[in-house]
């Protein structure tokens, strides 16, 4: 097992949430070594009914999400679900919930009632828009959420949603990051906090560059305005000749002339500067990719280190050697694959994880 997998020994986490943003925030505090109970209502979580299931009948998703972790089933709109549900947070250090806002509070299981109980808990809300302001009781998914966030508009013509989940997916990240905070905070005066993270938010300090650079010059940002849209030659994706396609990324000049070089295009080099959009000359690179396949790509610039590589699908991605070689994805211990915390420890990829209990 890597050391990564009992960084968190010790720390017992309380995950009240469904779908996706706060298991998947806990699935990464289990993966370091934190004891997780995954509360969910009599009926389970919703996520038990989306998705594929395995050939006995069981939903991929939500055990690819709570593999790991014990789950319990408790009605937290009774009495006696709520004594049990109080009795598992008296030994908590983390509860993790993913309502509308005020639901808690209905429920009887505000902040304010249970840090009463346990003042060192850290609770922590993920909600869509979160507990304040004029959205808080709003419905989102993740296309809203970006699509408010300004992201949407500039990535695509017409926009179109990401794959996998990005808004979703990085409140996860987010949460996970804020609760280890706080847990390192708590040991100055022994108390938890209440953590309001709302997933609307949490593309906005992705956008550092672009928020820097509206602030300065007041320049919204366009599609294909940038070069990291699509707008500059360099960094863009192109077909091929089979139907498929490469993706370049260029950036520096280095990598710009060397690709240059292995194309036979000396005179593509001084023109990386050219204003963006670069029309004019990502219309050239287009021409002269769809004259080569995807194989013929890869063994002209298979030494050129110039950021080219092929666009694979999944399938094909995790069984590329570098894939293999770092062990993020392995199989489960009842078959079928799991992606695992991205981070070796000490040269020891992650232990690969239970089924949930």
């Amino acid at each position: 097992m890597s050391r990564l997998n009992s960084f968190l020994d010790g720390l017992r986490v309380v995950d009240v949430s469904a779908y996706l943003p706060g298991p998947l925030a806990s699935l990464l505090l289990s993966d370091m070594g934190a004891d997780v109970v995954k509360v969910e209502p009599p009926q389970g979580d919703g996520m038990r009914l989306l998705g594929p299931r395995d050939a006995a009948g069981k939903p991929l998703f939500h055990a690819a999400l709570n593999a790991g972790k014990t789950v319990r089933h408790i009605d937290l709109k009774s009495p006696d679900g709520r004594a049990v549900f109080l009795d598992l947070l008296d030994t908590a250090d983390v509860l993790i919930e993913g309502f509308r806002p005020g639901v808690m509070e209905r429920l009887g299981l505000g902040y304010e009632t249970l840090h009463a109980r346990n003042p060192g808990l850290i609770f922590c809300s993920i909600s869509g828009y979160g507990a304040a302001g004029p959205l808080a009781q709003a419905a989102g998914h993740d296309n809203n959420y970006l699509a408010l966030a300004g992201v949407l508009h500039r990535n695509g013509v017409p926009p179109r949603a990401f794959d996998p989940p990005f808004a979703d997916m990085t409140s996860s990240l987010f949460a996970a990051i804020a609760i280890l905070g706080a847990v390192h905070g708590r040991r100055q005066d022994g108390l938890g906090c209440h953590i309001d993270l709302a997933i609307g938010d949490v593309a906005m300090p992705l956008q550092l560059f672009e928020i820097a650079a509206l602030g300065a010059t007041g320049r919204v940002p366009q599609p294909e305005g940038t070069y990291l849209n699509g707008g500059a030659a360099y960094y863009r994706v192109y077909g091929t000749a089979d139907g498929r396609h490469v993706a370049l990324g260029a950036v520096e000049e280095k990598f710009w002339r060397s690709f240059c070089e292995a194309a036979r295009r000396p005179d593509w080099i001084n023109r990386q500067a050219e204003p963006i959009p670069q029309h004019a000359l990502i219309a050239e690179l287009t021409t002269f990719f769809a004259t080569l396949t995807v194989g013929e790509c890869e063994r002209r610039f298979a030494e050129a280190d110039c950021c080219l590589t092929p666009v694979l699908d999944l399938g094909e991605a995790v069984q590329t050697p570098h894939h293999r070689a770092r062990g993020v994805v392995r199989p489960g211990p009842h078959g079928g694959l799991q992606a695992l915390f991205p981070a070796l420890v000490d040269g020891e990829s992650p232990a690969v994880r239970a089924d949930f209990r």
